[in-house]
C-alpha cells in the first residue's frame, strides 16, 4: 500500500490485492495483512469517486472491493489483520472481513463516510456482521471512531496489545495455526462461514455431515491415532481420505 496516501484502497491497489490473494501455493498456511505508517487504511481513494470518473468506473471500484473483501473469508487459509493505527471506511471493512485481528492500544476504527456525504453501506456489511447492530449503527450514523478496547469489547478485533508486542503476538498466533493440518483448517474455516449464514437447525445439519467428513480425512484419523498413542501427529495437509 501507499503510506503517503494513507494506504487508500484505490482501484489499482484493490486489483493488486486481488492478484496477490489468488495464490494457490499449497505451502501457504496463514496470510497476515499489515501496514506501514500510522494508518492501516483510510478506505477508498475519494479522488476516484468524483463525477469525472463516472458511474461505470465507480461500479468497478465497489465491485472489485467486494471481491477482495469476500475473498478474505473464502480463502482456504486464515487471514490475520495486524493493525497499528487508524482503519476507516473500507479499511475498517477489511479488518472486519479478516478471520483474526490483532491491534495495538492506539488503534482506532471508524466508518466516517457520512462526513463526506457517502454512507459506508458496503463497509456496513462486514462491520454489521462483526459487532452488535446498535454499535454498528452508531458508528455508521456518527462517523465517530471507536477505540481498540471498544473494538475488542464489541468483537471487531481479536486482541489488543502494546505496540512493542504487536509483531510477536501476531506471529505467535500464526505459528500456532501452522502446527495443525492445513486441510482440516481449510475445512473448518469454510464450514464456519457457511453455517453462520444458516438458522440453527440447518447449521447443525450441515456441521454434523462435516464432522463425519472430517473423520474420513487421513489427517482426522492421524490426529486421533496420535492422541491415543501419546505422540505428536504427522500431518499430510492433504484432502486424502482414510476411509
Amino acid at each position: 500500500m501507499t503510506p503517503k496516501k494513507r494506504n487508500a484502497l484505490s482501484l489499482g491497489m484493490l486489483q493488486q490485492l486481488q492478484r496477490d490473494l489468488q495464490t494457490e501455493d499449497p505451502a501457504l498456511r496463514v496470510i497476515i495483512l499489515s501496514h506501514v505508517g500510522p494508518v492501516f487504511s483510510a478506505g477508498h481513494d475519494l479522488k476516484e469517486l468524483t463525477s469525472k470518473e463516472g458511474r461505470e468506473y465507480h461500479t468497478k471500484v465497489f465491485s472489485t472491493c467486494t471481491q477482495v473483501m469476500s475473498s478474505l473469508q473464502d480463502l482456504p487459509v486464515p487471514v490475520i489483520a495486524q493493525v497499528n493505527g487508524l482503519a476507516t471506511a473500507a479499511g475498517c471493512q477489511m479488518v472486519a472481513s479478516c478471520d483474526i485481528a490483532v491491534v495495538t492500544e492506539k488503534s482506532k476504527f471508524a466508518t466516517p463516510g457520512v462526513n463526506v456525504g457517502l454512507f459506508c453501506s458496503t463497509p456496513a456489511v462486514a462491520v454489521g456482521r462483526s459487532v452488535p447492530r446498535k454499535v454498528a449503527m452508531e458508528m455508521l450514523f456518527t462517523g465517530l471512531p471507536i477505540t481498540a478496547q471498544e473494538a475488542l469489547l464489541h468483537g471487531l478485533v481479536s486482541r489488543v496489545v502494546s505496540e512493542e508486542k504487536l509483531e510477536e503476538e501476531t506471529m505467535r498466533i500464526a505459528h500456532k495455526i501452522c502446527e495443525f493440518s492445513r486441510s482440516v483448517i481449510t475445512l473448518g474455516k469454510r464450514t464456519f462461514y457457511k453455517q453462520m449464514a444458516l438458522d440453527r437447525k440447518q447449521a447443525y445439519n450441515l456441521t454434523e455431515g462435516v464432522m463425519v467428513d472430517n473423520l474420513a480425512y487421513q489427517d482426522g484419523q492421524e490426529g486421533i491415532k496420535a492422541f491415543v498413542e501419546k505422540r505428536h501427529p504427522t500431518w499430510s495437509h492433504s484432502d486424502d481420505k482414510a476411509h
